[in-house]
């Protein structure tokens, strides 16, 4: 039985790789790391990855390239805002039995992998607090007016970030029919977002995984882990959700640009210089001055 992370990422996500690796490592330097390229231009990435971190790249790049290009036909070329997304589908047919599929945009403070335990008794995991927030981003409410899902089913979705399964739980057809059915119904989604692929994999959960579970479900709760929360408390570079009492397992910047004066902007700067030195960076520019300040200045200039 072999346990893995797959990454996808390219030579613009390099930083934020960083990042995620470094936290990773920090508490497993054994688990096996597979990137998935999320285009061509990768090359740069795994130089700086590669070797450092022990990520290998994923064997069958022509079989990633074939298959997203195949899903994404299926709703038709222009269809998708970002259809190389559908490149982490391979997940399901790499080398690991059982595996983590991590986004760039995060940083974790566990022994991640070891989430993959519940899938002694679940098929498919995953740990976020989407569902709070309703369907959007997944679902409309047409699903509810078709009774494709219950009020009840949804309460299940989860975002695309952060998830685990298990090898060929799926097949590539299991995948091809996901998406006709989906593509004869795009009323069914909310894609205005630009979200690619998790609404139609949250779908094909809830079509085709009966046995699911979400982690911040179990006994005693779990904390968050979008950055989007400002209640988060920090200690020794760990968040801490005052909810529950607990540290988070991971924060995900989902939809957030990572850059500085972003939400927990200090957290990931941690990660990704972590047993490097920073780079000085230049001071922030100061604001314009406001209608008040402008007319201050300008008496002030007066009587000068």
């Amino acid at each position: 039985m072999t346990r893995g992370i797959y990454i996808t990422a390219n030579d613009r996500a390099i930083e934020q790789t960083i990042a995620l690796l470094k936290s990773i490592r920090l508490h497993d330097r054994e688990t096996a790391i597979v990137l998935i390229p999320y285009d061509d231009n990768y090359r740069q990435l795994y130089a700086a990855i590669g070797e450092k971190y022990g990520v290998t790249v994923y064997e069958d790049l022509d079989f990633i390239k074939r298959l997203s290009e195949n899903l994404q036909s299926i709703f038709g070329e222009n269809f998708f805002a970002r259809p190389n997304q559908f490149r982490k589908q391979a997940c399901w047919f790499g080398p690991f039995d059982e595996f983590l599929y991590i986004d760039t945009d995060i940083v974790v403070f566990e022994k991640i992998v070891d989430n993959l335990d519940y899938l002694q008794e679940y098929d498919f995991i995953y740990c976020d607090y989407q569902f709070v927030g309703g369907i959007k981003n997944v679902f409309t409410n047409q699903v509810f007016e078709d009774n494709v899902f219950t009020q009840e089913e949804v309460k299940d979705i989860f975002n695309g970030g952060f998830w685990g399964s298990k090898k060929n739980l799926i097949s590539e057809q299991d995948l091809y029919d996901s998406f006709n059915e989906c593509a004869r119904h795009p009323e069914y989604f909310d894609f205005s977002q630009k979200t690619s692929d998790q609404p139609i994999v949250n779908y094909m959960m809830l079509k085709r995984i009966p046995r699911r579970f979400n982690i911040v479900r179990r006994p005693g709760g779990a904390p968050g882990s979008w950055a989007g929360s400002a209640k988060f408390k920090i200690e020794d570079n760990i968040p801490i959700d005052p909810d529950v009492k607990q540290p988070l397992q991971y924060l995900h910047w989902a939809g957030i640009r990572i850059e500085p004066g972003c939400p927990y902007w200090e957290i990931w700067e941690h990660y990704r210089y972590l047993n490097e030195p920073k780079p000085e960076r230049s001071p922030e520019p100061p604001s314009p001055p406001n209608l008040l300040q402008q007319i201050i200045g300008k008496i002030k200039r007066k009587f000068d």
